[in-house]
């Protein structure tokens, strides 16, 4: 790092406020998460596996990370509707970073 002086530093122009733009919001990690242990997750299928989350919110989240280009939505042309979410091959680059943190969760669960 050397002799860098926080005076003349700005967090926003730094890889990290980047990536942090992309995942920071309550659920959105954990939605990345589902999709990197299940592949492809259908709606119902994710907002039963996660629980908490409601319907508005869970609609919400996905769209924003479709905009990012973290997931994929393949909707199927049926009655009733069928759509399905997968990690784009952006969000599988975020794996090792799901796979640290799942890692050190294991480690140091108290």
């Amino acid at each position: 790092m050397g002799n860098r002086c926080i005076s003349n530093e700005n967090l926003e122009t730094t890889g990290f406020s980047y990536t942090l733009s992309l995942i920071n919001g309550k659920y959105k990690m954990t939605i990345l998460y589902t999709l990197m242990e299940f592949g492809v997750v259908r709606f119902n299928e994710m907002q039963k596996y996660i629980g908490v989350i409601s319907y508005k919110t869970l609609s919400s989240t996905l769209k924003e990370l479709e905009a990012d280009q973290l997931i994929n939505r393949k909707e199927y042309p049926q009655i009733p509707p069928k759509v399905e979410y997968s990690l784009t091959e952006r969000g599988k680059s975020l794996i090792p970073i799901l796979d640290g943190m799942c890692e050190w969760g294991d480690k140091h669960r108290l």
